[in-house]
């Protein structure tokens, strides 16, 4: 499975921006996709996470409100809509794929999108 993520920029504080994570190769419909972001000189930290039917989603207290989580299968794409924009959700944003039902750890995801850079200006 390859996983690409795409959407990041530069955008002002309150603002909005929709990332998307498309899969490839050998897709897993069933399988749930998280976000999780890494902040300069900070751990990587979970997001949002979808199981695989669509019919969950956890959130992270920080974005809780603020962020959506979406998938399309018919696409084999994730998305996460992030509205409310605040300085501190500065990251580099990652997708990622896991076998689980749905997890808020990054050590229970098999694959890893290449990350896209989300810059909120105050």
């Amino acid at each position: 499975v390859q996983l690409q993520a795409s959407g990041g920029g530069l955008v002002q504080a309150g603002g909005s921006l929709r990332l998307s994570c498309a899969a490839s190769g050998r897709t897993c419909r069933s399988c749930s996709m998280g976000w999780f972001r890494q902040a300069p000189g900070k751990e990587r930290e979970f997001v949002a996470a979808i199981t695989g039917s669509g019919s969950s989603a956890a959130f992270a207290d920080s974005v809780k409100g603020r962020f959506t989580i979406s998938r399309n299968d018919a696409k084999d794409t994730v998305y996460l809509q992030m509205n409310s924009l605040k300085p501190e959700d500065t990251a580099v944003y990652y997708c990622a794929l896991s076998r689980k039902i749905m997890s808020m750890y990054d050590s229970e995801y098999d694959y890893w999108g290449q990350g896209t850079l989300v810059t909120v200006s105050s």
